[in-house]
């Protein structure tokens, strides 16, 4: 139990300072969790207003309520009850102070990394904590796909959770001997101070480029500029992309005490050059000598498909290294940074560009791009490739904007050598419907294709029609692993599909591969 005192002392506020012993016996934000003894956060959500359930929460017996306003039936209630009344100008950014303190800050006691950006968090932040790993560091994680705490792993519904559960996923972490934390970082998490009562020890920007603009979220560009800038004035040493226009912007109100840019232009200090792309064995990445670290250049070969994966390869590195000397790692510069290269290469990029390893002849791979702008990034990417064929295999959501699905269809047409529509998640629609308003974007273009509405057998037809050199993708579902069908999320990850495959096609070699890459899969 901590006093009021205590989790009110760095956050600006009023209340009777007699009020200031009282013991407060748990932390609530969601009046459904509403409990004697406890403080109450009324925050304002898109929803529900926190603040109509002062008076419930008076009447259950609150040691105290904080909230931004309170009318006279809300204070009286407050009096009568022996409630103490806290009033502070935002409630949401008293969550986020209050809680780090309500679980002793731990973020004060790991070496913290948050990554912002529009595209690479996810690839960025994995990468980054395989490489502290490979150092021997215990790393937790929080990010799109999940929070790794080490002892536990548990499905995201946000990318920055509430800074009550997010502030006890680093206690977790800490308790458990972790080290250091690699977090992803929104601009909604930002923006709603999800953060708030913590100081990040790295602060890393990917890219920007307009999304999450609209109700509830940002309400223009400059707004979403801006948002992710706000990491960049809680951080003490901020890597910023300099490739990307908006770098400046980034800066603008940057108190962080050390500035590190990488990137491939003239003004990174960390520095790629030389940049080539590889293919063989199955296989996609790249190649690039890697200066900025020591006193020559570092020779790096990463399986990471893609002229960005330079990017996301940069900004965990100067992430990594950067909390590797924080925590005072062994080793020169250069020895240190070929370690986390190393660490890197065992990296699962779950959902992004993730390579299968089912074969040395073709290569096979799951991403997310679940949209038409995504997918035409990632075709024209495998393009530059340029071996075999390119075979797009994705469906559509149902219960989403029908345009969708042609657009998505126009590109697979235009880009992909063969286009396998299948069914993604129909959700309350009719899957045949959803692949016929794809083949009618698919009819804007020349290019082949057939359709196969279960996404197994699509699947199964890809590998077993594959040619040497081709290029598989399987796309849309990503990390997902459920198929949703009238209001039933039925279990279907893409990855036990293809091991199911492969063991009724009698292809062992290969089935013996997935599983050392994936052992979660042999239950």
């Amino acid at each position: 139990m901590k006093t009021l005192k205590e989790l009110l002392e760095d956050l600006e506020c009023e209340y009777p300072a007699r009020a200031g012993d009282t013991g407060i016996a748990a932390l609530v934000y969601d009046s459904r969790s509403l409990s004697a003894g406890c403080l109450f956060v009324a925050i304002k959500g898109a929803k529900f207003d926190g603040h109509s359930a002062i008076v419930a929460a008076a009447e259950a017996g609150a040691a105290a309520v904080l909230a931004q306003e309170a009318d006279e039936a809300q204070r009286k209630a407050c009096e009568e009850a022996g409630c103490v009344l806290v009033i502070t100008p935002d409630t949401r950014l008293a969550l986020g102070v209050v809680s780090a303190a309500w679980f002793d800050h731990p973020a004060d006691r790991l070496v913290t990394i948050g990554i912002t950006g529009t595209k690479g968090k996810s690839s960025s932040a994995i990468l980054a904590v395989a490489g502290l790993r490979g150092l021997g560091i215990p790393c937790g994680m929080i990010g799109t796909i999940e929070v790794d705490t080490t002892q536990r792993r548990i499905p995201a519904k946000n990318t920055t959770p509430e800074s009550y559960e997010l502030q006890s996923y680093l206690a977790e972490m800490l308790k458990a001997g972790c080290r250091a934390v690699v977090m992803e970082v929104s601009s909604q998490g930002l923006m709603m101070h999800r953060t708030a009562g913590m100081r990040f020890t790295v602060g890393v920007f990917t890219n920007i480029s307009p999304d999450h603009i609209g109700p509830n979220e940002h309400k223009d560009f400059e707004d979403y500029l801006h948002c992710k800038s706000l990491l960049f004035k809680c951080c003490d040493t901020a890597c910023i992309n300099c490739d990307d226009p908006h770098a400046g912007d980034m800066l603008k109100e940057c108190t962080a005490r050390r500035v590190w840019r990488f990137g491939l232009g003239e003004e990174a200090e960390l520095k790629a050059e030389e940049v080539q792309l590889y293919t063989g064995g199955g296989h996609l990445g790249v190649r690039f000598a890697m200066k900025g670290i020591g006193e020559g250049s570092i020779a790096v070969e990463q399986p990471f498909p893609g002229r960005f994966s330079v990017s996301n390869i940069l900004s965990a590195m100067a992430a990594s290294h950067t909390a590797a000397k924080a925590l005072a790692v062994e080793g020169t510069e250069e020895e240190i940074a070929e370690r986390l290269l190393e660490g890197f290469r065992g990296a699962v990029v779950k959902g992004r560009i993730e390579l299968l390893p089912v074969s040395d002849s073709y290569t096979l791979m799951i991403d997310y791009a679940h949209n038409a702008m995504a997918l035409e990034s990632l075709l024209k990417t495998l393009r530059e490739y340029g071996s075999g064929r390119i075979v797009s295999l994705f469906g559509c959501g149902g219960n989403r904007a029908r345009s969708r699905r042609y657009e998505m269809g126009e590109v697979s047409g235009r880009l992909a050598d063969l286009t396998v529509i299948t069914s993604d998640n129909p959700r309350d629609e009719e899957p045949m419907d959803i692949i016929a308003d794809i083949v009618e974007g698919m009819k804007k273009t020349d290019g082949e294709y057939i359709t196969i509405p279960d996404r197994k057998e699509a699947i199964a037809r890809c590998i077993a029609d594959a040619k040497a050199g081709d290029i598989i993708v399987l796309a849309g579902k990503g990390h997902e692993d459920y198929q949703e069908i009238k209001g039933v999320k039925y279990p279907m990850d893409e990855r036990r599909l293809v091991l199911e495959i492969l063991k009724e096609r009698g292809d062992d070699a290969a089935a013996e591969r997935m599983l050392k890459r994936y052992p979660e899969l042999s239950s």
